[in-house]
């Protein structure tokens, strides 16, 4: 019997379940997706490494190495565009300010391409 091949798109939010990543509770919001590879933020970590980017294959993605846990059929660009902003701020010495900033501009930018100007 053929199992579905799932897809991979904006939006997801996948639990890591490698050996070392399980114990951390590890989740990556999926932000892009190419051709063999999706930019994923991790949104939540024990380890500590929340906000950051990465990337992994799309294959390993549809494996059984992660558990989709969130699949959004309508998913609000606003809230990705946040999470990049929060992601490319995000350093030990960010302050509560870089956050709110990098948040504004994000939905500035978002709201000027929802009105296509």
């Amino acid at each position: 019997m053929a199992t579905a091949v799932r897809t991979v798109v904006e939006g997801q939010l996948y639990r890591d379940l490698a050996p070392d990543m399980k114990s951390r509770d590890r989740r990556l919001r999926v932000s892009a997706v190419g051709d063999v590879q999706a930019e994923l933020i991790v949104e939540h970590d024990l380890g500590g490494s929340t906000g950051k980017k990465t990337r992994a294959s799309l294959k390993r993605l549809r494996s059984t190495a992660f558990e989709l846990i969130e699949d959004p059929t309508d998913s609000d660009p606003l809230y990705l565009a946040l999470l990049e902003a929060v992601a490319a701020v995000h350093r030990p010495g960010a302050t509560p300010a870089d956050y709110a900033r990098a948040a504004l501009h994000a939905c500035a930018a978002e709201g000027q391409r929802a009105l296509g100007t």
